[in-house]
């Protein structure tokens, strides 16, 4: 093969250096790893959306504008008239959008440390530079670590989840707004959790002419759709919009998606069924001598264990798929994460993890 046409020859290096994101075979297993929701939409529910989508035209393209699906968004979301809505195939491709747009030379893309990790690979992807901030030993905000940052790095963006995502925890709002005001570039705060913090900061977007705010319906129950939106002022959706590839969401997914939305009390009354069991899992793992449990404000609890990978495999061998996290940054040394799922499945889990560390006692 002549050289010119080696990958290493005409790939970037740093695109070389990537490893691609993992995502675990499932089949057959109890799968928390993913933060999805258990619970299947209910029987009456899905026979409206088959009889829906069996009419769909899908010989033809989507709606381009998915005006419909946003009047439904807007509606469920209480999004005030003022703001406008972006919509992704997934939030992920609202990050990249977003990281393409600002990535002018010397443009720094920030976030904090542990933080969901495609803010640092699409970084990477859209070729703009990326500054991480640790957290506190505790998964607080370090505020004047991140002012410090901000006043040297001048970050074109700032990507903040709240709930943060791998810890779970919710990060201080005072803190989030003072970093708004300080940064001279766009504050980005990623509520993918946010049905089960009881939390928001969508009532500040009038406040701050900087602050963008993204959502998603993944966590809610509709991973499968992929469909996230960035909520935000006119001038800056505007501009976002001419990066956005056309007829990004499919068909299907704008028409079961503005279904369900007229239905949010269904998915509303399953994230309390999750807190509800997220608390009964806090609790009892938090009995378990060598777990030490995080908080979380999100539908999955972190935890710190004595050779986490180890149990982790040990679990993987008995079909029940978490998170290892251990290794990925030192604040999350031994650290493992999983998703709260079905009380059934719950307690599989807990009960696997118990007998796991009686028998290595």
């Amino acid at each position: 093969m002549p050289n010119s046409y080696r990958p290493d020859q005409i790939i970037r290096p740093e695109i070389l250096a990537l490893s691609a994101y993992h995502v675990p075979p499932a089949t057959g297993m109890i799968k928390l790893d993913a933060m999805e929701n258990p619970y299947p939409l209910p029987s009456v529910l899905r026979d409206e959306i088959a009889r829906l989508t069996a009419n769909a035209p899908v010989n033809r393209y989507p709606d381009a504008s998915a005006a419909s699906l946003k009047a439904a968004l807007r509606q469920a979301l209480a999004v005030s008239d003022e703001m406008d809505i972006l919509l992704g195939n997934g939030s992920d491709e609202i990050i990249q959008i977003i990281a393409m747009a600002v990535a002018r030379p010397g443009a720094i893309l920030m976030s904090v440390e542990p933080a969901f990790v495609m803010f640092r690979m699409i970084a990477t992807f859209a070729n703009i530079q990326y500054a991480g901030v640790p957290l506190k030993k505790d998964f607080s905000l370090d505020l004047e670590a991140m002012l410090a940052a901000i006043e040297k790095h001048k970050p074109a963006v700032i990507f903040l989840a709240y709930p943060n995502n791998p810890t779970g925890n919710l990060f201080d709002a005072g803190a989030i707004l003072s970093i708004i005001q300080a940064t001279p570039g766009i504050v980005v705060v990623d509520e993918a959790y946010h049905a089960f913090a009881d939390a928001s900061l969508i009532d500040q977007l009038s406040q701050y002419p900087n602050l963008l705010l993204m959502r998603t319906l993944s966590k809610l129950g509709l991973a499968g759709l992929r469909l996230g939106l960035l909520v935000g002022r006119p001038e800056w959706i505007m501009q976002l919009e001419k990066m956005r590839l056309p007829y990004n969401v499919g068909i299907m997914t704008q028409l079961i998606a503005e279904k369900v939305l007229h239905h949010t009390d269904v998915l509303l009354e399953q994230a309390e069924t999750i807190k509800s069991e997220r608390t009964k899992m806090n609790t009892y793992l938090g009995t378990i001598k060598g777990v030490e449990v995080f908080p979380s404000d999100a539908n999955f609890i972190l935890f710190r264990i004595h050779k986490a990978s180890q149990i982790f495999q040990a679990l993987k061998q008995r079909k029940i798929l978490i998170k290892n996290l251990d290794g990925t940054h030192p604040l999350l040394e031994n650290c493992l994460r999983v998703t709260v799922g079905t009380s059934d499945e719950n307690s599989q889990f807990c009960e696997t993890l118990h007998t796991l560390l009686s028998e290595t006692v």
